[in-house]
């Protein structure tokens, strides 16, 4: 069985004041056709440490900050567990040093390194996801869409999406395991564990 590694880059524009959801679902569906491998994985990874890739139903309705209501449910949660940064000192990062490292790298200013906000965020998410191919068509479920999400909100900025297809155009055949029995992964209690006990006499026999 051939396997066969298929790269593209998606180049996208945030819009900055509020963190940017886009919707790469239909890119990312066209590279892999483009790719021409019928069964693997691809691999969604953000170039950026601000940014997540995340999987989630699409809300449909937008509010006025052009955020589907989900995003805007997951931002206020976020907000929650980790403010906007929207004073100076509000976290530990940046230092002085980092600040210093930001006019050293040609930064616009001091505060394009106050986005710790975004750094932290996209720690809880991460930076990748990964998905299945299965037959030729990304295995997403009935309702999934694929976002990346810009944290780092103090600019708008030109972020990067690197999409990796990894695979086979060859059928891989039935892939049910166990003919498709259900697994049960409940608790199983032997009978020993589910035996009379005396003490259940002061509940039941009041």
């Amino acid at each position: 069985m051939e396997l066969k590694i298929f790269q593209k880059e998606l180049e996208l524009q945030s819009r900055g004041w509020v963190p940017t959801f886009h919707d790469v679902s239909k890119e990312v569906i066209e590279i892999v056709k483009a790719s021409g491998i019928k069964n693997g994985t691809v691999t969604l990874a953000s170039h950026h440490t601000t940014c997540s890739v995340i999987i989630q139903e699409c809300s449909h309705d937008v509010d006025s900050f052009g955020l589907e209501y989900l995003q805007h449910d997951l931002l206020d949660i976020m907000r929650k567990m980790i403010p906007d940064y929207t004073e100076e000192g509000d976290y530990r990062h940046p230092g002085p040093i980092h600040t210093q490292f930001g006019r050293y790298v040609n930064e616009p200013g001091d505060w394009t390194s106050m986005n710790t906000d975004g750094h932290l965020r996209s720690c809880f998410f991460g930076r990748s996801e990964t998905m299945t191919i299965k037959d030729g068509v990304l295995d997403g479920g009935e309702f999934a869409h694929i976002y990346f999400v810009d944290w780092d909100h103090v600019r708008a900025r030109r972020r990067q999406l690197n999409v990796t297809v990894i695979g086979t155009a060859e059928d891989v055949g039935d892939r049910k395991w166990n003919n498709g029995e259900v697994i049960n992964t409940l608790t199983k209690f032997t009978d020993d564990e589910r035996a009379y006990d005396l003490h259940y006499d002061l509940q039941q026999k009041r």
